[in-house]
């Protein structure tokens, strides 16, 4: 019970790592509030977290419109009182195509959604926590935005941008009881990889090679990683970026 008597909150809640982590939290005796665009997937989460006991709260949210992430912490305060740690998970993609190919219109939604949403996300949730005595951050970057990947150009510049983010955001409330980390997944094996590997011709096998494990993770081997960095367990660290990649960064076939 690492989160005994806390209030959490999920954003990007409402499937794969997001609803693992909403979970997770739950499990470790958290309150949660699920956050979604898709207000009937966040309340998919909350009704398996009340099947297992817990208690949760949905929430539609667009993490790219400022007005309702400023609702969305809102709710959370007004329902639970406070806000201990949270999970900043949202994310949109911006198409596979090479740089002078991707469209204005597909860049902008990915840095709408992936890293504006995370900023506007800690922008309303950092003074909560400061209300509530402190807190903790995870925001979910990826290994795109820490070397790059062919054909997603708008992602991985997005994803590096959440990475500094972090670093920048944990530098500024080090001192006042909030820690700010990142967290960088390999190929987790949710409903959109699923459909990938299931469509494209050997994305399966290319996939599984990229990883030193030869496998793919579980979106509840992220979550248990969010639970240790938002828990008191990891109390000296902050502004760092965690590779839970399977060996990906350490693979000799793909150095």
């Amino acid at each position: 019970m690492l989160l005994k008597d806390k209030v959490g909150l999920v954003t990007g809640g409402g499937d794969g790592i997001g609803r693992a982590t909403a979970q997770m939290f739950a499990r470790d005796g958290a309150r949660v509030a699920v956050a979604d665009i898709r207000l009937g997937a966040a309340e998919e989460t909350v009704e398996l977290i009340r099947a297992e006991g817990g208690d949760a709260l949905a929430l539609e949210t667009d993490v790219s419109s400022e007005s309702a992430v400023a609702q969305m912490v809102d709710a959370v305060i007004s329902h639970y009182g406070r806000l201990d740690c949270a999970c900043n998970n949202a994310a949109g993609g911006g198409g596979f195509n090479r740089v002078p190919d991707v469209t204005e219109e597909s860049w902008d939604r990915c840095q709408s959604i992936t890293l504006k949403g995370v900023w506007l996300s800690m922008k309303y949730e950092i003074p909560a926590m400061l209300s509530s005595g402190g807190g903790a951050i995870v925001n979910i970057a990826s290994l795109s935005g820490v070397r790059g990947e062919a054909l997603q150009s708008p992602y991985s510049a997005a994803k590096g941008g959440v990475i500094a983010l972090t670093r920048t955001a944990a530098a500024e409330y080090a001192q006042q009881g909030i820690r700010v980390n990142a967290i960088n997944p390999g190929a987790i094996l949710t409903r959109a990889l699923a459909n990938y590997i299931d469509t494209v011709p050997g994305a399966r096998e290319h996939t599984v090679g990229t990883h030193a494990m030869r496998r793919f993770g579980q979106p509840e081997e992220i979550a248990d990683a969010v639970v240790y960095l938002c828990s008191e367990r990891s109390s000296f660290v902050t502004g760092h970026s965690l590779n839970v990649d399977g060996g990906v960064m350490v693979n000799p076939h793909t150095l």
